[in-house]
């Protein structure tokens, strides 16, 4: 059975007045691998409206204003834009920070099987190979195991890579990890 988040209010609550999913600056590190980076601003995009205003929501609760729109008349593709300056000299450290940084990965660049007809996966991807190393290294330190991180097609992509977490981490990876994305939350909370 899903559980599905409540939508946000206004204030970014849910409606059983519980505080919305804590952003954080490394959430937002982690998320921005899969942002576009322009002059001033970051624009984050997502098919979910409510993930949107989850972002906007913690975006503002860091003290920096952000915007939501929809881009384009019939793609169902939601921008939060917010300027550069909120995570200027933001860095990952602590390990609250490693926590948050997988988390915002995972989030935007993260995989989960959605149907209940396959066999249950999730795995990270990137172009970046670099910083899937030290994702590996950070889910480690956590006690998540994973697998090597490699290629599926060279033919496709030369340049794209993944690694999926060991299916014996799954339940630790939702206890530890966990989402703030509305559908990848619902989908590991069916493992806890």
């Amino acid at each position: 059975m899903v559980i599905p988040r409540e939508p946000l209010d206004s204030r970014g609550r849910r409606r059983d007045y519980t505080r919305a999913p804590q952003i954080t600056k490394a959430y937002l590190l982690g998320i921005l691998y899969d942002a576009t980076v322009r002059k001033t601003t970051y624009r984050v995009g997502t098919k979910s409206k409510e993930f949107a205003k989850i972002l906007k929501s913690g975006i503002e609760t860091l003290g920096n204003n952000a915007w939501i729109y929809k881009e384009g008349k019939n793609r169902n593709l939601w921008i939060v834009e917010f300027s550069k300056s909120l995570l200027k000299d933001s860095e990952v450290k602590s390990r609250r920070d490693k926590l948050d940084f997988i988390r915002g990965f995972f989030d935007a660049e993260g995989g989960i099987a959605k149907s209940p007809k396959v066999r249950f996966y999730l795995y990270f991807c990137q172009k970046n190979k670099k910083i899937l190393e030290t994702l590996k290294k950070y889910l480690f330190e956590f006690r998540i195991e994973s697998g090597i991180i490699h290629n599926p097609s060279r033919k496709i992509d030369p340049n794209y890579w993944r690694f999926f977490v060991s299916s014996k981490s799954y339940r630790d990876f939702a206890k530890i990890i966990e989402s703030n994305h509305p559908e990848k939350f619902s989908i590991l909370r069916m493992k806890i």
